[in-house]
């Protein structure tokens, strides 16, 4: 179903490409489209000439350079992230979607997350996504200092999860514990705690990786939350 999604979506770019209707919007979102399916990697303006069924050199009539479309594809994904609600909010609860709906995010786009808070020309999505963050922890009662602390906690949490996260091989529960036995059984040296660890939780039934993200946020938001009022 989703490959059908995604097949009319870009016969539904194309279409518009061919009407004369491209724009930078059409070619980011083009963009977006082929590096979720190929990779970063495979992106080029000849591949997303292709993509859209175009003359590469009709791409520059609406984008200066790749890195003008790489600008807009981050923008995209900021904008699919929630932003902050600042005046008379629940500034921990605001902050909290904001990083759960930041990791499903990367999730849709795996690309992305070498390229957030990377690129020298942020757009207006991105701006006024950390706009929000400041406003939001400002509004709070956070000290300037604190502010500071707060969104780099914050960020490296998101960001560095997400690397670990989608560096994991993709294996259901069972493949889990096999590929955890065999990297016990390699070294030739007793390794009693990471057994106990591994056979305790991580072979425990349900055990994902991906549900430890919400319990480092919700540990870092009380940390954050207990210095309010402190001097930064």
């Amino acid at each position: 179903e989703g490959e059908a999604v995604a097949a009319a979506e870009q016969a539904a770019v194309r279409k518009r490409a061919r009407r004369g209707t491209l724009s930078r919007g059409v070619i980011v979102r083009a963009a977006v489209a082929l590096a979720d399916r190929e990779g970063l990697a495979h992106l080029s303006m000849r591949a997303l000439a292709k993509e859209l069924g175009v003359e590469a050199m009709s791409l520059y009539h609406h984008v200066p350079n790749k890195d003008d479309v790489l600008d807009g594809m981050v923008d995209h994904v900021f904008a699919e992230i929630h932003l902050p609600v600042v005046d008379g909010a629940d500034w921990r609860g605001e902050l909290r979607r904001r990083c759960v709906s930041g990791r499903e995010a990367v999730l849709r786009h795996p690309w992305a997350v070498g390229l957030m808070d990377s690129r020298p020309n942020a757009g207006t999505e991105t701006l006024l996504h950390h706009d929000a963050v400041v406003g939001c922890l400002r509004q709070a009662g956070f000290a300037w200092p604190m502010v500071s602390h707060a969104m780099v906690l914050l960020d490296a949490h998101l960001y560095g999860f997400m690397v670990q996260e989608l560096s994991l091989p993709a294996v259901d529960s069972e493949e889990l514990g096999e590929l955890a036995m065999q990297m016990l059984d390699a070294p030739s040296v007793a390794l009693p705690h990471l057994a106990a660890f591994t056979s305790e939780h991580i072979l425990r039934p349900g055990y994902r990786f991906g549900d430890e993200f919400e319990i480092g946020l919700d540990l870092l938001l009380d940390a954050i939350e207990d210095r309010l009022g402190a001097d930064g």
